[in-house]
């Protein structure tokens, strides 16, 4: 990962927490528990920091909800105060909350989904990115975003991803514009790799992954990207985003027509076979 300016390289955030409320509360609960744990080895906020290599400073805040520890930091201060796993057993909780919450509630629902649709316009859908090449989308936002930001982005995508392996297998559909596989973010190395990548998740048995010709005259597409995910339980609903606006759809009448929508887009684009053979000659091309 790389460390950005005013960073522990492995503990704490340096900047004050100002996430949504539910993160706030997995902070302060595991602050306080790391308070009740360091009071109980007689230690203060200074002696607990010598032991495992931060500050007073950074202890407090942590203490005080203000600060998210990282993974790190709750194994050492675990193993100092002898918590028997007690501590280090939030790491997954805070890694959680660290995560925007739109990031948090969107990979909730793809967590749960039985089946996914995605049509996307002006870059990879997230869930088919490399590391590399959603690294470089992020880096490239404007205003810039300072490296720690950009970090927690992107392993909260890569995070998403685990939807594309899980079992039982969902049903997973992607539709692609061309020139989103001709636009070469992060340089022509890392478009080659992100190629390659979606020509590897192409192959699985559950997923379909469609091209959009950038030729195609009669384009139902043109309203922007969409998401549609179908839940084990529950209707179908929607997901838009657009610049720092993200909605999810759960009124029956709009996402039915997303529903409708993506079926035309579908059929406009090249078949899954044509979509895999098409996308092996973009490869050879770049």
């Amino acid at each position: 990962m790389t460390v950005g300016a005013g960073q522990s390289g492995s503990g704490t955030e340096d900047q004050d927490w100002d996430g949504d409320e539910g993160s706030a509360d997995v902070l302060k609960t595991v602050g306080k528990q790391v308070k009740l744990w360091r009071e109980r080895a007689g230690l203060t906020q200074a002696e607990l920091g010598a032991a495992i290599g931060y500050s007073e400073e950074q202890v407090s805040s942590v203490e005080r909800g203000r600060r998210a520890p990282k993974p790190g930091f709750l194994d050492s201060v675990d193993e100092v105060l002898g918590a028997g796993g007690m501590l280090a057993a939030f790491k997954e909780d805070v890694e959680r909350a660290r995560y925007p919450r739109k990031v948090r509630d969107l990979a909730k629902l793809e967590a749960e989904a039985v089946g996914l649709e995605a049509y996307s316009n002006h870059n990879i859908q997230g869930l088919l990115q490399t590391e590399d090449y959603t690294r470089a989308l992020f880096s490239m936002r404007r205003p810039l975003l300072d490296d720690e930001t950009i970090e927690t982005q992107v392993a909260a995508r890569m995070a998403r991803q685990a939807i594309c392996s899980r079992w039982p297998a969902p049903i997973l559909s992607f539709v692609q514009e061309e020139v989103t596989l001709r636009r070469p973010i992060g340089g022509r190395m890392v478009l080659r790799r992100q190629l390659e990548r979606i020509l590897e998740i192409g192959q699985l048995r559950n997923v379909e992954i469609q091209v959009m010709p950038t030729d195609q005259e009669d384009h139902a597409g043109m309203g922007g990207q969409l998401l549609l995910l179908t839940p084990q339980t529950g209707p179908k609903v929607g997901h838009v985003e657009v610049q720092q606006v993200s909605r999810v759809i759960t009124d029956s009448r709009e996402v039915r027509m997303l529903e409708n929508r993506y079926g035309i887009i579908r059929a406009q684009a090249l078949t899954p076979r044509e979509s895999l053979a098409f996308i092996e000659k973009v490869l050879g091309e770049t």
